[in-house]
């Protein structure tokens, strides 16, 4: 694996979405690695760690603010968005402030597995994906900054992702899982520490410079085998129900009226049945991913779940 020079591993590390899950993984792995980091997000943070210091992000257009965070911190050559893509753009012109160098940003592999769904939604999400990882690549070429854009799986863990601790949540309160036909597509859950490893690893990768990649996990299984590690976990006998895609159209309609389950729709039941694989060989043999395979542990499901096996 190709990295940098050793001095630039010492210089601060800007992460914007911080806050996130996969940034809750990020910022102890570069304070074990003993590089510095100015973690930016929405909401303020009174937590504080060695080497990490918490920075508010000015909002979109607010000149002043900007300035007044430039005027009290030095440049940041080196960057990691966790946020959604799409709303990097809003922070270009704090990157270029900052006399930003290299960044690598999390974009995902439903740019292309929602593409085609019957559902106008997964639509616009592919879209601004898509729209996302364009502009980024625009406006580093335009400037001179090598950008790395990163395309995970489905990402879990800690009990706080919206995949595996959702299905956890929904057995948990009612007891069997929904399935639309025999829910046989291929899936490849990766962990969001695994996720957090990569992009670090890429940022430090000379041959990563202007490339994108798939990060998907180390095993690839059926869609309801996934499902049933989940009720393994709960220490629950696996209840797996098949229904008609029409009847999982009304049972979405109404699971609509509780405000967790809003982001379920019917191309998820619809994909049950596709595989959605993709390989992350070239990750593997620039940067060294390893991702591990799809073990979940009580740590990896949300902690009422956990706490009531």
């Amino acid at each position: 694996m190709q990295t940098e020079a050793n001095s630039a591993h010492r210089t601060t590390l800007g992460v914007i979405g911080a806050s996130s899950l996969v940034g809750g993984c990020l910022l102890p792995l570069l304070v074990r690695a003993g590089r510095p980091a100015t973690a930016f997000s929405r909401k303020l943070h009174q937590s504080r760690a060695d080497g990490v210091e918490w920075v508010r992000l000015p909002v979109p257009g607010d000149s002043a603010g900007l300035t007044q965070l430039l005027q009290s911190s030095s440049g940041i050559a080196h960057w990691i968005c966790l946020a959604p893509i799409w709303v990097l753009a809003e922070h270009f012109e704090l990157l270029e402030a900052h006399g930003a160098k290299r960044i690598v940003a999390l974009s995902s592999s439903s740019r292309f597995t929602k593409q085609d769904s019957s559902v106008a939604d997964e639509q616009a999400l592919a879209r601004r994906l898509v729209d996302g990882e364009e502009r980024l690549q625009t406006w580093a070429a335009g400037r001179g900054v090598e950008s790395v854009i990163l395309r995970p799986t489905l990402i879990y863990g800690l009990g706080q992702d919206k995949n595996i601790s959702e299905m956890a949540r929904f057995i948990q309160r009612f007891g069997f899982f929904p399935l639309l036909g025999k829910a046989m597509g291929a899936r490849q859950p990766v962990h969001a520490q695994d996720v957090a490893m990569a992009c670090f690893a890429a940022l430090n990768c000379a041959v990563a410079a202007n490339r994108a990649y798939s990060i998907s996990g180390g095993e690839t299984l059926p869609y309801r085998e996934m499902v049933g590690r989940v009720f393994t976990v709960l220490q629950r006998r696996p209840r797996l129900v098949t229904i008609p895609l029409p009847v999982f159209r009304c049972t979405v309609a109404l699971l609509h009226c509780l405000p967790r389950y809003r982001q379920w729709s019917a191309g998820m039941a619809e994909r049950m049945n596709r595989d959605l694989v993709f390989d992350h060989a070239d990750a593997s043999r620039d940067f060294g991913f390893t991702p591990r395979p799809f073990r979940l542990t009580p740590a990896d499901l949300p902690r009422c779940a956990a706490a009531s096996r």
